[in-house]
């Protein structure tokens, strides 16, 4: 869903679908602009921003609940655009030698992907600290960047052949480790919310393995099904890092639990599955090596039939209204919000659904009531106190100090001079502005 291909499929309403950093927020890609959705609600589905002034879009990227918007339209695929949405105002635009595929952002760090290399700036001041060139191939431009205020760590494919995934360290620009996750080629990369976790998926989509960061260890391994592979569409832990979800090309959601069992198992729930997987685990020690780590793989500890299959979704685990949430935003242009029980697990309750582009159908448990307008009207969304921050001041076409017309560095060489955040740069969302001193500029080929 976060991605230009597949436009054309059967039922697609929308270019893209992201989730913002902590889950708060939903940003549309429409033919026509971008629209944001407020998540503090289950029954309600605030649409607080709509823009209709960029054709085609197919990335859009909210820096959680502030007012910065990086926007990226298939009519100029090569060039990147931040706004201020409340401000109706520009901030700075930067162009890239070739098609962008993935924008990241954290509170201290903005990243672009394109297929065979990475560009990391400061959110700060948007000056480009490090290229990363001649990465192997990633046409879809798979990736996770960690949004813990005090480790930003970036996950990329480190081959084109295998599951190797390498991290990165963009507040030291260094690497830090490579772990061999799978033997197939990567499909799904994501970061709990403190950066100590990295869950991945292979493109046969039949296991999903959980990592220490940034030791790299094996932690989890779950097995998400055996009788077919499947296309992994998004990959998203909640928000205290004990369940972790998993959405495919096929019609059913799994949620994953994160138990660490004690030494005798006296810390592992005490329910039929806890029971059969133990059981599984001392069979599986007198079984061939193949088939004993399938009986030692964990099962799904919840999962969520959905209505269809076959489409591209996202999904996220948040917490809404105090009760654990799962929603999944689908290719057909709907969003779907279940009830999880944290405790028992098993089958997701529907609890509403909502329709993004159009009537709302205001399905709730999947029954109709009164068919509405989606609300136009722009909330104040509320300040966050810890985000990134860009200046309203009018546009310069001078060039950044750290730039080059060589494509700035060369071969991952860190461009000198660059300023890390101290620690998390706040923003008051109404009255300050980032200090960009150059709101236009070229990252990669020297064209203005």
């Amino acid at each position: 869903m976060e991605e230009a291909d597949g436009a054309g499929e059967p039922g697609r309403q929308f270019g893209c679908a992201s989730f913002n950093q902590d889950s708060t927020s939903l940003a549309l890609g429409t033919r026509s602009g971008y629209k944001l959705f407020s998540l503090t609600s289950v029954e309600k589905l605030d649409c607080i921003h709509e823009s209709a002034n960029t054709p085609d879009v197919y990335i859009v990227e909210r820096l959680f609940s502030s007012s910065l918007v990086v926007v990226v339209s298939a009519a100029m695929p090569q060039r990147m655009n931040i706004y201020h949405f409340k401000k109706g105002t520009e901030i700075c635009n930067y162009s890239y030698p070739n098609k962008i595929l993935t924008i990241k952002l954290n509170r201290q760090r903005l990243v672009v992907f394109l297929e065979e290399s990475i560009y990391v700036h400061n959110i700060k001041d948007m000056k480009l600290l490090k290229t990363l060139l001649n990465t192997p191939s990633n046409p879809s431009g798979l990736c996770a960047l960690s949004t813990n205020h005090s480790s930003s760590y970036l996950a990329y494919p480190g081959s084109v052949t295998s599951g190797d995934i390498i991290i990165h360290d963009t507040n030291n620009l260094s690497t830090v480790v490579m772990i061999p996750a799978h033997d197939s080629p990567l499909a799904g990369l994501a970061f709990n919310a403190s950066a100590t976790k990295l869950a991945s998926a292979s493109e046969r989509g039949t296991v999903i393995r959980v990592f220490s960061v940034p030791e790299g260890e094996r932690l989890f391994e779950f097995r998400r099904g055996m009788k077919r592979y499947v296309n992994i569409s998004s990959l998203s832990f909640s928000p205290d890092g004990q369940f972790l979800c998993s959405s495919s090309n096929t019609e059913t959601v799994h949620i994953f639990k994160l138990e660490q069992v004690g030494p005798s198992g006296e810390d592992e729930a005490a329910t039929w599955t806890a029971y059969m997987g133990k059981m599984f685990s001392a069979a599986s020690s007198y079984l061939p090596g193949p088939v004993s780590g399938m009986m030692s793989q964990d099962r799904a500890f919840a999962t969520v039939h959905l209505f269809s299959s076959g489409q591209r979704n996202v999904c996220t685990l948040v917490t809404i209204q105090r009760l654990l949430r799962l929603m999944v935003a689908t290719a057909d242009g709907q969003l779907f919000i279940y009830n999880v029980d944290p405790q028992d697990g098993g089958e997701c309750q529907l609890a509403y659904q909502h329709r993004l582009i159009g009537v709302d159908e205001n399905h709730r448990g999947g029954t109709n009531s009164e068919a509405g307008q989606l609300t136009q009207e722009t909330h104040s969304s509320p300040s966050y106190a810890q985000t990134a921050a860009l200046p309203a001041s009018g546009c310069a076409t001078t060039t950044l100090t750290g730039y080059s017309e060589d494509g700035g560095a060369k071969k991952g060489e860190v461009i000198p001079e660059h300023e890390f955040a101290a620690g998390p740069v706040c923003l008051d969302d109404e009255n300050e502005f980032p200090p960009i001193n150059s709101c236009r500029n070229v990252a990669g080929d020297g064209q203005g």
